[in-house]
């Protein structure tokens, strides 16, 4: 993309100059006004995808960009992130909140204070002005997806958590093992750590599914994979503790490292809702995963706002399938509801505080 800034006593003869020198297909990124020696001065940055003038195009000006990795991306993409916000600041004149009702107005308004994105907040803009008096919580849940943990909703015989270290993965696996058991008494469940370098994880796993009877395996590459789990053959259910991946592996490399990724299972990505946009982003395309998968949130008790949680289900377009909270191993899991998750967001309230 070309990139130029323009600058000129009024707006419009600014864009006379960008549409003059760049053609109607310009695109506007952004655009500030401020005074020069007393006089008012507008400048605007436009850009346009196209070949510099005066230049004949070459193979790489007309295939498809390949696509940056490690340092050049994390570059590329955080200049990408600007123009996105300079786009959206554009556009946010045009939102007209005098077409919404004052219902809808205020939800919005508090979605935004929220840290809900302004990506997700014109999308659901746009939803609200199509279909005058729609209910807020109705055009969230075609953007917040649920899908409760339990046996019901989730049948498969292998469930595969994952996430970054320090997020709560170890303690969300066995939260919804317990949960499985509470449901199913007779429950035989087998546990299958992975992330054998890590002590004071595996010693955690292997103590809490001693204590709640629970068999416990350790596979720390293809071959101790397939034994462990010829020996959970009888098992009714199986927990995969995942590692944490890096910057070079990718949770679907990793999976078809371990001989995994064939298998029937379903994965739940384990976040926490303390990391910013670009990051989060960067985790969601580190641990995609073909075929079920979930989110499940944790710390929720730490957290001071929850509009990460509309962000990245609308990003991933992955349905929630629990919530935890607190220090205990017990009582602190709750599968995701939709009253249980709009209670969390617009009113702040955790299950332990209402009682659930």
């Amino acid at each position: 993309m070309q990139v130029k800034t323009f600058s000129g006593a009024s707006s419009q003869e600014v864009l006379a100059q960008i549409k003059a020198e760049m053609g109607p297909e310009a695109v506007i990124l952004s655009n500030r006004t401020y005074r020069k020696n007393g006089d008012l001065c507008h400048e605007i940055m436009a850009g346009v995808e196209r070949p510099a003038q005066g230049t004949a195009p070459t193979p790489a000006d007309v295939a498809p960009a390949p696509v940056p990795s490690g340092a050049v991306w994390g570059d590329w993409h955080k200049d990408w992130m600007r123009v996105k916000e300079q786009l959206f600041m554009l556009m946010k004149p045009a939102v007209r909140m005098d077409r919404l009702t004052p219902r809808q107005r205020v939800a919005l308004e508090y979605l935004q204070r929220e840290g809900v994105s302004d990506g997700v907040t014109i999308a659901l803009y746009n939803m609200l002005a199509a279909r005058p008096g729609v209910s807020v919580l109705e055009s969230l849940a075609s953007m917040v997806p649920i899908r409760s943990w339990g046996s019901a909703a989730w049948p498969q015989r292998i469930h595969l958590f994952a996430g970054p270290y320090g997020n709560g993965k170890t303690t969300a696996a066995l939260r919804c093992a317990l949960h499985l058991r509470k449901e199913t008494p007779e429950l035989q469940i087998v546990f299958i750590n992975t992330d054998c370098l890590r002590g004071n994880g595996r010693l955690t796993l292997r103590h809490w599914a001693e204590l709640s009877d629970f068999g416990y395996f350790e596979a720390a590459d293809a071959e101790s994979m397939r034994k462990a789990l010829a020996l959970a053959a009888e098992a009714d259910v199986v927990f995969i503790d995942s590692p944490g991946m890096t910057s070079e592996m990718n949770l679907a490399q990793w999976q078809h490292e371990m001989g995994i990724d064939e298998l029937p299972h379903a994965t739940h990505l384990v976040m926490c809702p303390f990391y910013d946009g670009v990051q989060m982003q960067a985790l969601l395309r580190r641990y995609a995963a073909d075929g079920d998968t979930s989110l499940v949130w944790t710390k929720l008790d730490e957290a001071v706002c929850y509009g990460a949680l509309v962000n990245v289900a609308n990003e991933a377009r992955l349905p929630i399938s629990a919530i935890s909270y607190g220090p205990e191993l017990k009582q602190s899991l709750s599968p995701a509801t939709e009253p249980l998750i709009w209670r969390l967001i617009f009113k702040r309230q955790l299950p332990i505080q209402v009682g659930e």
